[in-house]
């Protein structure tokens, strides 16, 4: 069993920052890929960003490239998220997601708001 755990939501205004963390407890994170969702009233869940087991490989929606970098601690069993330059679009729960094999886990989500 993992848990996953957000933290580092608030409210910004357009053009600030806010460094998201992703931290799990349970089996090996490094086995895991770990990626960030994010949900906005009325919408549908969409995918944010996602990094493999060990860091290597990244991958963004074209809404945050170049605004927003995921990363990775497995010693600290943490993944982040810095968002940079937001804008109200980015409004939206974000919640954290760990795939391994035939496991997949969600995290609670953190509120991420930005006012124009």
């Amino acid at each position: 069993q993992v848990q996953l755990t957000e933290s580092g939501g608030g409210l910004v205004q357009t053009g600030d920052s806010l460094r998201l963390s992703c931290a799990a407890s349970g089996r090996t994170f490094s086995n895991f890929h770990v990626a960030w969702f994010r949900q906005a009233p009325g919408k549908e869940r969409e995918f944010v960003s996602a990094v493999s087991g060990f860091g290597v490989n990244t991958d963004y929606a074209d809404s945050v490239k170049g605004r927003f970098t995921i990363s990775r601690d497995n010693a600290k069993n943490t993944v982040y998220l810095q968002m940079n330059s937001l804008q109200p679009e980015d409004t939206a729960v974000y919640y954290c997601n760990a795939k391994a094999f035939l496991f997949e886990y969600w995290g609670q989500g953190t509120q991420v708001t930005v006012s124009s």
